[in-house]
Parts: structure tokens; C-alpha cells; sequence
């Protein structure tokens, strides 16, 4: 019997908002490039300018590694918008079916977070877009900062309103939160949303020369970062507990490691108050100590990656889900950690090692380094464009949709 052609996509998920905060998120990788390798004095990010003045001065390895960044920051930033004005469409469409219905009954509520948590990472993703296309953007970027507060305020409200419906649902009434499914770390959805709209909130806090403005983003971004870590804590908490009494569930794998990009979302939140705080009211912190406190986070990261890998090896899902014939929305989220992770080893090598003076800025140990963050930024690009290619290429066989909670 003929099949019509169709997607695996179609059978919408929230979850595969997850496509466009991958495609974002490997924008700021090839943004890494450029923060740390473009001389930019005057300002704490490399501009449209310091990047022209870089291509003309440097030699050809810089030159190539400007244009691959640049290319890439285009190219994904581009990917990022059309999957999240797909997403947007299809989110749109999906509430008016019962499947939407159904899913506000259950704990796959929670995906529904996947939403704010593209916007702020499309927010992002377009702040570098202007900062390394557009000319004398640094001229005017006081006004724009109250305007990214608003823009993350937004978010953040609706983060929040999604939230407490959660929440309120689960905890006004008992036995309506299935504790047999909370056996993955899907839960730490709504903590990365939040904590994404955090480090948001840090941007003026590390970037304005108002006094007054790094003050509202402090605080603005101390309130979601310290939100997303106690929502995370007990969310892994309770979830870790659920895992050791019913094994992890095989579709919800990948969020064993959604621990890593909330990692690095909220160490650049941290890292941004403390420049802040240092330029606006002359608070210092020594380069070792912030060395030592990537360290300690890319360790954090390190344990999850293993824990992941372990489990879903011996579960079979990247034989399945991403090899494979099987399809499920949640692989999106194997994208994250891989980005996450070259972003975090970008900054431990150049905010850590490098200002600590451990090793030379592009030497042989620095290469050593940040040749893992490159490696885990190819993982990122390879695993968004399979993943794209599986779920939104039309077949006419049946596929398997597997629903994440």
C-alpha cells in the first residue's frame, strides 16, 4: 500500500522549536571566532569595523577563519529565523487541535517552554548579526540596550506565565504530575528557558557605560539566573530519583545533558555581571579565580556529557534516532550540548587560561584546546543538518514520531 508523502515534522512537537535555538545557538560558535581572535579595542565585543580592520591587517589564517565566521554567522542566523517563524506558524495551528489539548494534561506541558527559549536565542542570535554586519552600530548601541531589556522582559513574562500555568496545575491538585514519566530531565526545560532570558538581561550589564542601565540588567538577569537554578535543582532532583526507580526514558535521552548548555548559558551570565560590575562600580575579580570557576563549570559539563552518552549507548538512541530510521523532535536536543560545550571551552581557554597567563594566547596548548570546541562546533552543524534532513525531508514509508515528555 502507497503512503502520501509527508514529514516527520508534521506531527508537530513544541519541541522542535529545539531546530531553531540549534541553528542560533551555532551562530554564537562561529561568533566565538571573532570575540577572541579580532582585535577589538574600545569595546568589549569586535564590531563591523574591527572586523574590516582585522581582514585588511591580518595575515591569511585570519582572513579565513574571518570569512568562514562570518559565512557561518549568515548562513545560521538565516536557518535560526525560518525555523522559528515555521515553529511559530505551526505552534499557531497545533493549539487549535485536541493534541494541544491533550498535551496541557500531561507533563509534555513543559515543551511548551521550548517556545521563549528560541525567542530569547533568536534575540541573541540577531544582536551579532548587527554587531559584526552593520556599520556604526556601536555608535547607538546605548539606545538600543533599554530595548533588548524590553525585548527579554517580554519573553521573560511570557517564560513565566507558561511556567505558572505549568505549575499551577501540577501543585493545586494532586496526582495529576505523573512521577512514573518524570524519568528524564525533560522537567529542565522551562530552567534553560529562563535561564536564556537571563543571560540576555547580563548583555547591557557586560556591554553599556550607563551606570544606570548595567544596574537594571544586574539585577534583571541575578533574578532569572538565580530562578533557573533553583527551578533546575529541584526539577533534577526529583527527576534523578524517577530515573533510578524506572530507567530513563529512551525518547527523552538527550536531556541528560540539557545540564550543559545551562551550564554555559548561565557561566556567560556570571562572566558578564562580573565585567559589568568591574567597569560601572569598580569591583575586580583576578583572573585566576575566574579560571578556576570555568574549570569548575566545564567539569559539571564533562560529567553530564559522560552520563548521556552512557546511557543512551547502551539505550541505542543514536543507532535509532539519529543514525537511524527513527524519528523523534527530542533529538533536537543532542544540538545544544555540543554548542554549549564549544562555547564554554572558547571561553575557558581565553577568559581562563590565556588572562591567567596558564598558556600562550595561540600557541601550541591553545590550539590543543580550542581544537575541541572547533570539533564539538562541526558535531553541532553535522547533527542540525542531519536532524533537518530527517525530520523535513518528505517520505512516502511510514516514520516514527516519538513524543518527548
Amino acid at each position: 500500500m502507497d503512503h502520501p508523502a509527508t514529514r516527520p515534522a508534521d506531527s508537530y512537537s513544541p519541541l522542535y522549536f529545539l531546530a531553531s535555538l540549534g541553528a542560533g545557538g551555532i551562530t554564537v560558535t562561529f561568533f566565538m571566532a571573532l570575540m577572541f581572535w579580532v582585535p577589538h579595542p574600545g569595546q568589549p565585543v569586535p564590531v563591523f569595523e574591527d572586523i574590516v580592520a582585522a581582514f585588511g591587517n591580518g595575515g591569511m589564517p585570519l582572513q579565513a577563519a574571518i570569512v568562514l565566521a562570518l559565512f557561518g554567522i549568515a548562513a545560521f542566523a538565516v536557518l535560526n529565523i525560518k525555523s522559528l517563524i515555521w515553529n511559530l506558524q505551526a505552534l499557531s495551528a497545533f493549539k487549535k487541535t485536541d493534541a494541544y489539548t491533550a498535551l496541557r494534561a500531561t507533563n509534555a506541558e513543559a515543551t511548551l517552554l521550548a517556545m521563549p527559549l528560541a525567542l530569547a536565542m533568536s534575540v541573541n542570535a540577531m544582536f551579532i548579526v548587527g554587531l559584526v554586519f552593520v556599520p556604526q552600530l556601536w555608535s547607538v548601541v546605548e539606545y538600543l540596550f533599554p530595548l533588548a531589556l524590553i525585548a527579554f522582559a517580554a519573553i521573560g513574562a511570557l517564560a513565566f506565565r507558561m511556567i505558572g500555568a505549568f505549575l499551577g496545575r501540577v501543585l493545586s491538585t494532586g496526582g495529576v504530575f505523573d512521577v512514573t514519566a518524570h524519568n528524564s530531565f525533560a522537567q529542565l526545560l522551562p530552567a534553560f528557558s529562563i535561564a536564556m532570558v537571563g543571560v540576555g538581561f547580563a548583555a547591557p550589564a557586560a556591554m553599556s557605560t550607563s551606570a544606570t542601565t548595567v544596574a537594571v540588567a544586574l539585577m534583571l538577569s541575578t533574578f532569572f539566573g538565580v530562578a533557573a537554578i533553583l527551578y533546575t535543582v529541584i526539577a533534577a532532583t526529583t527527576a534523578f530519583a524517577s530515573m533510578l526507580q524506572h530507567g530513563t526514558a529512551r525518547e527523552s535521552g538527550p536531556t541528560l545533558m540539557i545540564i550543559v548548555p545551562i551550564v554555559t548559558v548561565l557561566g556567560i551570565l556570571f562572566l558578564r555581571q562580573s565585567h559589568g560590575l568591574h567597569v560601572a562600580f569598580d569591583t575586580h575579580v583576578q583572573a585566576g579565580e575566574t579560571m578556576i570557576f570555568l574549570a569548575r563549570l566545564l567539569s559539571i559539563q564533562v560529567v553530564f556529557l559522560l552520563l548521556g552518552a552512557v546511557v543512551m549507548g547502551r539505550q541505542g538512541y543514536f543507532s535509532d534516532f539519529v543514525i537511524g530510521s527513527k524519528t523523534s523532535p527530542g533529538s533536537y536536543a543532542l544540538v545544544c550540548p555540543a554548542v554549549a560545550l564549544s562555547v564554554m571551552i572558547h571561553f575557558f581557554v581565553n577568559k581562563g587560561l590565556v588572562a591567567a597567563g596558564a598558556i600562550d594566547a595561540f600557541g601550541i596548548a591553545y590550539w590543543g584546546v580550542t581544537g575541541i570546541a572547533i570539533v564539538a562546533q562541526i558535531v553541532a552543524i553535522g547533527l542540525v543538518l542531519r536532524l533537518n534532513h530527517q525530520h523535513f525531508t518528505r517520505r512516502s514509508v511510514p516514520h516514527v514520531a516519538v513524543p518527548a515528555e
